[in-house]
Order: C-alpha cells, then structure tokens, then sequence
C-alpha cells in the first residue's frame, strides 16, 4: 500500500490518511450543497445528441418553437459533434447514422445552412454510408412524418396490434416496459399519417444518395436469422392487404389505445417518465386534432419542457428521462458511508414518501396477485416501478433506520421476490420478458425491444435480500445465485446491462456474492477478481469504453474515470481486496483525480440505455460513487473488518 498520497489539487504532499479524511470531507459536503431542501437529490441525466434533436424536431412538428431554447440546444449540438464530421453515440465514438442524420436535420431546422462547414462534414459522413434511407426505424419514422420518406419506408403499424389477446405471437405484454409506452403512441401516428407543420418548410433530400420515392431497400433483415427474413415476408404480406382491414377494428383499437395512454399520463411527469414516449402522445394528441388547450395536451408539454436542461454556456440540452429517485438513493449509500447520518435520514424520508403501494402496474399482467410495493426511477411514474431502483432504496431505508421503515422494506422486498422470473433472475420493469422471436421484426432493429433478466439487476436483488437477512436457504436467494453464476463471462466478467459495462456488472455481482455468503476465494470469484486487476489503467484507475458493448471492442479502454475506478475498487473491497496493492492504486487515483466543489470531473458516458443504441451519463455517478468508494476503503483499513457489510 502506498506510504503517501499525492494531491495534485493543492499542489502538496500530505498523509495518506489525511488525504483521505480530506477528500471524503470535501465530496461528502460537496453531495450535501445538492441536496435539495425537501431531502432528496437529481443530477443531470445527458444522453447523445438524439433527444435535443429530437426536441427540436418535435417542436417544428407541432409548429411550437421557442427560437431562444432551439438557438441553444443548436449550440449543444454544434458542440457534440465529432471530428470525424457525425454525432456519436457517447462520447469519443464513432460516428451513428441515425444520430447524425437527426441532428443535421435539427440543425437545418434551427436555421443552420447546409453550405456552413459543419453541415457540409455531416451530410458528406451521411452520404458515404448509403444515406439517410439506411437510417434506423424511429429516424426513418420521423422522416416519413415531415414527408422526407414515404410511409413504406417504415415497418407495418397496425393499431389493431393492440386489440390481440395475450397468447397472440405479439402481445404489448411481451415487449418493455419503454418499447409499450413508446409504440402505442406510435401506432397513432402510423394510423392517422399526419405531416409536420414544419413552418419553414425544411426538407433534407440533400442527405439521400437516391430519391426517397425512387428508393426499393428501406428494409433489412435486423439480426440476419431467417426468422428476421420471414417477418420482412409477413410486412410486406400485411400491407399489400392493408386496405382491406376493417374500419371497426381500427376504431375500437384507436379507443384503447387513447385510454391506455390517459390512463399513463403520469400528471406533469408524462407517459412512461421518458421523452420519447411523452413525444409521441403529444404528436399523436395532435394529429388527433386535440386542441392545445386540452388538459392532456398541458400536462405532456409540460413534462417534456420540464427535461430540457438549460446553460448560459452553450450547454442547454433535453434530457431523456429524470433520476432522483435512483440519484438520491445511490446518495444515501454514499453519505451513510461517509458518516453523514442526518443528511441521509433527510433523504429517505423523501424516499419513503414515493414507494408505489396503490397502482397496480402493467408489471401485474404477468403478477396479478403481487402487491404493489416498488419505486419508479422518476419523480412519478407508478405504472411501471424499477426493480433496480427498488432493491436500492431498500437497502438504503432499512440501513439508514430499520426500524423506521419497516413496512416499507417489507412491501418492497415481497415486491421484488415475486418479479423474480423464472431462470432466478430479475428484469429491470417486468417479470420474463424475453420472448426472443420479437427481435426478428422489422420494428425491432434497435435491438431494445425486450427486458429480458441481466446480471447487474439480479446481483441488485441479490445484495437487497441479503442485507435483509435472507441466505441461499430461500428459495429466491438460491436461484439469484445460481442465475448469476450461469451468467459469467468466460474471462470471470459479468455483462453490465445498465452500467458500463463489464466493470459495473462485474462490481455488481461481487458485492452481491459478498453480501449473500459467498466463499470469496471460491474459483469463479478469483477469476472475477483477477480480471478486475487485469483492467487496471496505469495511472491507478479504470476506464472502459461504451465501445465494448460490441464483440470487437470488447476490450477497449478509455482514460480512467473517476465512477469506474470507484466500482472496480468497490468490486475489489468486496472480493477482500481493501488491503491489496490494486486498491491501493485506485484509491490513490480518486484522491489525485480533478474535482469540481466537490465532485469528480467526468466528460465520458458512464452508463447504456440500450446497448449499442441509446448511451447515457449520470452526472451524479461521479459524485456518489467516489465518494462511497473512499468512504468505504476508510472504514474497512481503520478497523478489522476485511469485507464490506452492507448490499451496496
């Protein structure tokens, strides 16, 4: 271990465990001057340069601009752009088609001249890899709505879908929580086929290497099965008899498909908590013909505008969805570790008050006789809670004051042993939803549609029961276990589906075996272990690049960052390594990392949305989980304890 620490900040030498005490104290009152008043906190939740454009976009739609706000996130996105001429999907990647496609056309809409020099590099990235005809479905869908693509460049979208019963190959139980809320809106717009307002008349055939009416291959296969070759058949089946279908289905799926939406409209807080969902039912109220009036109508302009973060240095942009409960639950964990009791009791009475005990979500249709009992990762957003967020606030309530929250706690964990599915793991929305056959649609080439078990979650679930108490002799316990011991990568990593990537699930998983028992010098741990180390950056941290969530890129690395330094030192501790040279080292990185009143700077995503598709980075992650990282490595080198306590 390090005799000394080095930091730079200050520009001198100081103890180690001055150092240390120093550092723990400036970032755990760093947290504590975000926390807001009534306890709880929010950080800033920034995908890539989709959602801003898809701001602007909507707003042209609807013929409802604000010319100060798109100026700015005009600004944003001038600035996203890469040196390689498109927008990537986080930061440092390579260029997207489908995110340079609509943040060219967002940027034409603010005004921006296809002649300036940053348009021209686009359009020149887009028109060498095939054109904007390649583009993904949701962007082919946009396009088709401000008449750039006829309809058939889009996939097949009855809104009788919605009417089948639940054994029907496509059922919108079979599908996600997210893919639900965004395509019913969607089936809307197929239907009624309503053009963009679009007040300047901006159009971007500049960006298509063929006419769009003149274009035959709008489709691919997306997986290369032939099941994918057969679902292309049954489109093009489906839409040569499309004008036979009859007008009385279509109404009666029309109605449902409204009172499903109402239903969800979540007050202020918008359908589904995220943008594209809100989008869609705000064009779909208006290709309705609802009047801008209408409470409906009110209620989702006002949760969409409620996402856009607004900078005065160029930095306005939309988020995707809003983190406070996730955000303040992590926070909790970080401050209960760094000995700011009262600070954390704040925030979980702000907790306690969200719990979701009377909505009955779209979760119930696979577990009618649960009772409700979870979080949603939002403000609001009680028909579908997240079982992550869930396990965490749990375990955040119960180690702040278990007596305080009892009820609470034990709602919550029968919650979330009865979404258990059953391979033993937990999807992150809903029970075993991982019907794979809907991957092969041409709607599907995202590669999102479902929300199948993954490792990072159940290892969640995992820590959560055992810090309650319960061993592998419960029958829930003993699956988890087993489900993640099937789900280990060859070299010992686990795939992180909501963390990037094999870092944050490999440090979700080691936390949990501690927590649940595990032998930690058992084979299968040290090999999770020994990669952990052998990902180790030279400077002391860990970095590893959205990149590797495609095969090729598996092991490619980025500068080390402060939040994945924090989880492999977390993942280290768990494992009994708190006394090890590799902790050692990243402890001394976080120490010697730059900060910013209190908080990690960080400019990499630090999480996925969907792999290969939509990246995110939580700004708050590099404020909490350093913080819990130093907080946690202190009490384990000052006392006897060789592992952590607690689930988290």
């Amino acid at each position: 271990m390090h005799e000394r620490f080095a930091t730079r900040r200050r520009g001198e030498d100081i103890t180690e465990s001055s150092a240390l005490d120093s550092v723990i104290d400036e970032g755990a009152r760093g947290l504590e001057a975000r926390q807001n008043a009534d306890g709880h906190w929010v950080f800033e939740l920034e995908a890539d340069a989709t959602i801003p454009s898809e701001y602007v976009m909507l707003n042209h739609f609807l013929g409802d601009i604000d010319p100060a706000v798109e100026a700015e996130i005009a600004a944003f996105l001038r600035r996203s752009q890469g040196e390689h001429g498109g927008w990537p999907l986080f930061h440092g990647g390579d260029i997207d088609l489908s995110a340079t496609v609509k943040a060219y056309f967002a940027l034409k809409l603010a005004g921006d001249s296809p002649a300036d020099e940053h348009m021209r590099h686009a359009r020149e990235v887009v028109l060498a890899r095939g054109g904007a005809a390649r583009a993904n479905v949701f962007t082919r869908i946009t396009l088709a709505l401000f008449g750039q693509v006829p309809w058939r460049a889009t996939p097949v979208m009855r809104i009788e879908a919605i009417l089948a019963p639940k054994w029907f190959p496509f059922h919108f139980s079979k599908v996600s929580y997210w893919s639900r809320t965004v395509m019913i809106p969607l089936l809307i717009l197929a239907l009624v086929k309503p053009r963009a307002r679009n007040p300047g008349a901006v159009g971007v055939e500049e960006l298509f290497t063929t006419p769009p009416d003149q274009e035959r291959h709008y489709f691919r296969n997306p997986t290369g099965h032939w099941l994918g070759s057969v679902m292309l058949a049954l489109d093009r089946i489906v839409r040569a008899v499309e004008p036979v279908f009859p007008r009385v289905l279509e109404r009666r799926a029309l109605d449902k498909a409204l009172a499903f939406i109402t239903e969800r409209l979540n007050g202020d807080y918008g359908i589904g908590g995220i943008f594209p969902a809100m989008a869609n039912a705000l064009m779909a109220f208006h290709a309705l013909g609802y009047d801008r009036s209408h409470p409906n109508v009110i209620a989702t302009r006002k949760a969409i505008d409620g996402l856009v973060v607004r900078k005065p240095d160029g930095g306005t942009y939309c988020q995707p969805c809003s983190s406070p409960v996730w955000d303040t639950g992590l926070a909790v964990h970080a401050m209960l570790e760094a000995g700011r009791e009262d600070a954390a009791l704040a925030a979980t009475d702000w907790l306690q008050a969200r719990q979701i005990r009377d909505v009955a979500g779209d979760w119930a249709l696979k577990r009618n006789n649960l009772i409700p009992g979870g979080w949603a990762f939002q403000y609001r957003n009680d028909h579908y809670p997240d079982v992550d967020d869930t396990a965490v606030v749990i375990m955040a309530l119960q180690r702040a004051a278990p007596e305080r929250y009892t009820a609470a706690v034990a709602l919550g964990a029968d919650w979330i042993i009865g979404m258990q599915s059953r391979n033993g793991g937990w999807g992150s929305f809903d029970a075993d939803n991982a019907y794979l056959l809907l991957e092969h649609i041409p709607f599907a080439d995202h590669g999102a549609l479902l929300d199948p078990p993954t490792a990072d979650v159940t290892a969640r679930c995992a820590s959560m029961l055992a810090q309650l108490g319960y061993d592998r002799s419960h029958r829930a316990m003993n699956r988890a276990l087993a489900f993640l011991r099937r789900e280990q990568e060859d070299d010992g990593s686990w795939f992180g589906r909501w963390g990037t990537n094999y870092i944050y699930g490999t440090w979700s998983v080691l936390v949990a075996l501690n927590a649940a028992g595990e032998d930690m010098d058992a084979p299968h741990v040290r090999k999770a272990v020994e990669w952990m180390k052998s990902r180790q950056c030279e400077d002391g941290g860990w970095g590893e690049d959205c990149a590797s969530y495609w095969e090729d890129h598996r092991e490619q690395a980025v500068a080390s960052t402060a939040s994945q330094t924090a989880w492999a030192t977390l993942a280290l501790m768990a494992a009994g390594e708190a006394a090890g040279e590799h902790v050692a080292r990243g402890i001394d990185y976080l120490i010697r990392a730059e900060r910013k009143d209190g908080v990690w700077e960080e400019q990499y995503f630090n999480a996925v949305g969907f792999p290969r598709v939509f990246y995110l980075r939580y700004h708050g992650y590099s404020a909490y989980f350093p913080l819990l990282a130093l907080a946690r490595y202190r009490n384990l080198t000052s006392g006897s304890a060789r592992f952590p306590t607690y689930g988290l």
